[in-house]
């Protein structure tokens, strides 16, 4: 049995869980209310404030999707409590971030603004010239976004110049040497 797949899922108190025909997921919680189509072959069942995922046969498709089913499940449920949130930092020199009414306005070494718009569902936050915080009750979209943003400019090498996560290391590379004489 797949050890993420067979471990239940608690429902916290304030969450509210449907489950439809189909298995059709909507789950309601104080961030928002996420609405999900797992796939058919997979069992989900709801007992009191605990879900179990259960599989039909041991086939290699029902294997993999086991775990995965449990996991965007536990992921729904997270969302609507917590919410998931992704930090990330800006270097070099001229390059800042800031937020105008709901647009994200970066200066990037362009000769133009990168001008990003939130996304339903996600609310962005710029703390500091030089850090981007996205927040979201859909990790997938939340995660999606924040590359979307690193796509402008990604780090580069030598000098570590462009937008990355906060927790990311450059693998920094040592750069032309000077002239031999």
């Amino acid at each position: 049995m797949s050890r993420i797949g067979r471990m239940p899922i608690s429902i916290p108190a304030g969450v509210d869980v449907k489950i439809e025909a189909g298995n059709l997921v909507t789950v309601k919680g104080p961030k928002g209310t996420l609405t999900q189509q797992l796939h058919p072959a997979m069992t989900i069942t709801q007992e009191g404030d605990v879900i179990h995922v259960t599989r039909p046969n041991d086939e290699k498709a029902n294997r993999s999707l086991h775990g995965l089913t449990r996991t965007l499940l536990h992921n729904m449920i997270v969302g609507v409590t917590e919410g998931f949130k992704k930090e990330l930092d800006v270097n070099g020199v001229g390059y800042r971030v800031a937020k105008e009414g709901n647009k994200l306005v970066m200066n990037l070494g362009f000769s133009h603004q990168v001008i990003m718009e939130e996304v339903p569902g996600i609310t962005i936050e710029v703390p500091g010239p030089n850090k981007i915080i996205i927040n979201g009750c859909d990790k997938q979209q939340v995660g999606q976004f924040a590359a979307e943003v690193r796509e402008k400019r990604p780090p580069e090498p030598y000098k570590g110049k462009g937008i990355k996560y906060t927790d990311e290391v450059i693998r920094r590379k040592a750069g032309k040497t000077g002239a031999k004489k």
